[in-house]
């Protein structure tokens, strides 16, 4: 009877297949990407020290002019002895108010400003204390809230100690590094496009001999060549060497298995024949029962050898056929045997489909069906095939389904039409083995035959196939 199409167990399921190019690339973009911020990140970071030094510079060079405005050249008459208020300093920013440019003057051991920068306009500028250091820079909140970079020293004119403050606002330095930021960004971003792009081609070059490897591969399983190309790098090739053995050592197997079916088949065929000529030639109840039963060995050794053949040459690896002439020799033939019955042969076979076995066990398959539906037809058989993918299955398949208009059969009918040697109507001629060996032939390959309802009013059957 008919095989039941089994659940796929999870050792079946499909297997994502990952692609070995693409994870090499993306494993290469992502530490590149990676490294490219990083450096990024680096350079940004070197550039803002680099930025804040000649920032404090400034500051320092401003600092020491104001020290020198300070010093009074006569002590005597000022309003703190030694010392005066900074003048004519060169930079007019210190005049103009809330300008981001400031300066001031205090005791060390007081908080009260001596002297401070017009730009302040009587604004406190809060800095952090300098404590016991000798210098301290840093950044802080101006006048207006806005950020700016201080450097306050410590300064001791005739025994006593002051703290000279500078700030300056960030804003323009700020937004230099945002444009170097920026800059350096555009340009790591198209230094690694550029990179992924040059790891893409490099891989692509690096991973050709893998697709020579399966193309030469390919062609040996579609039976368009007998080994593969071991002309391959020296890391590969040993891989193309050890499957041509494979594919040798297979052979050879098969080879073996064909000459054991074929001395078995002739060494019990004589023994047989002898033994049924025997039974003939001495009539009686006896010799009818061990003709009988002779001819009942010899069915099931024509059998079994033949499922040993079948197994035998659907291991061979590479053999293959084009199912589009088969079918038209066979369409062809039949309707020549059966044009006087006036039976009409209908065939919808398209082209590239090809057959994942031996082109005789295509064309003893689908013989048996088509044979088999002229058989039993009114007048109209037809023959079509299709490629087809089934659910979840990562196998390519295809089937054949051969119509007839005959009287059909009924749903048992169609289970016990698949039994080996099961004959619904003797008297029509032949063994009773055809569709028995069509379906164990289909099992081997992986396939399976299925009996239906034909919509033209006879009988249906379905036989699906590996395809390539």
């Amino acid at each position: 009877m008919t095989a039941e199409p089994q659940a796929e167990s999870p050792a079946n399921a499909p297997v994502r297949q990952r692609s070995l190019a693409g994870r090499l690339v993306l494993v290469a973009a992502v530490w590149s990407t990676l490294a490219l911020v990083i450096a990024g990140f680096i350079l940004v970071g070197l550039y803002r020290a680099a930025g804040e030094r000649a920032f404090d510079s400034q500051l320092e060079v401003h600092l020491n002019t104001i020290l020198a405005e300070m010093v009074a050249p006569d002590t005597t008459g000022g309003a703190t002895p030694g010392v005066q208020r900074p003048e004519n300093l060169p930079e007019p920013r210190f005049s103009l108010p809330l300008s981001g440019w400031y300066w001031t003057v205090r005791k060390a051991d007081s908080t009260n400003i001596l002297f401070a920068s017009p730009s302040l306009v009587g604004d406190p500028l809060v800095l952090p204390s300098i404590g016991d250091k000798e210098s301290l820079s840093g950044f802080a909140q101006g006048p207006r809230k806005e950020e700016v970079r201080f450097l306050q020293s410590r300064i001791t004119i005739e025994n006593i100690s002051y703290v000279i403050a500078v700030a300056a606002e960030t804003a323009g330095f700020r937004e230099e590094v945002s444009q170097f930021a920026r800059q350096v960004g555009l340009t790591l971003l198209a230094f690694g496009a550029g990179l992924v792009g040059a790891i893409f081609l490099q891989v692509r070059v690096g991973l050709r001999p893998l697709s020579r490897l399966r193309s030469s591969l390919s062609a040996v399983r579609m039976g368009d060549a007998e080994s593969i190309d071991e002309n391959l790098p020296r890391e590969i090739a040993p891989l193309a060497v050890e499957l041509n053995a494979l594919i040798l050592s297979n052979r050879e197997i098969v080879e073996r298995a064909r000459t054991h079916v074929g001395n078995l088949a002739h060494g019990l065929k004589t023994p047989l024949s002898v033994i049924a000529n025997e039974a003939r030639a001495n009539p009686g109840p006896l010799a009818d029962k061990v003709g009988e039963q002779a001819a009942v060995m010899s069915t099931q050794i024509q059998h079994h050898l033949e499922r040993a053949r079948m197994a035998a040459q659907r291991r061979v690896i590479g053999v293959s056929c084009e199912v589009e002439p088969v079918l038209s020799r066979l369409v062809r033939a039949m309707d020549k045997i059966y044009q006087r019955r006036g039976i009409a042969l209908q065939s919808s076979v398209p082209g590239g489909i090809r057959f994942r076995g031996e082109q005789q066990d295509l064309e003893e398959m689908s013989g048996n069906l088509i044979d088999n539906a002229c058989k039993w037809a009114s007048s109209q058989v037809s023959v079509t095939v299709r490629r087809l993918q089934e659910g979840g299955s990562a196998r390519s398949l295809f089937e054949i389904v051969v119509e007839d208009d005959g009287p059909g059969l009924s749903e048992e009918e169609r289970k016990e039409a698949v039994k080996r040697g099961r004959r619904l109507d003797e008297t029509v001629p032949g063994t009773g083995l055809g569709l028995s060996i069509v379906a164990d032939l289909a099992a081997l390959y992986g396939g399976r035959l299925e009996l239906e309802r034909a919509g033209i009013g006879g009988l249906k059957t379905r036989l699906v196939l590996p395809a390539l």
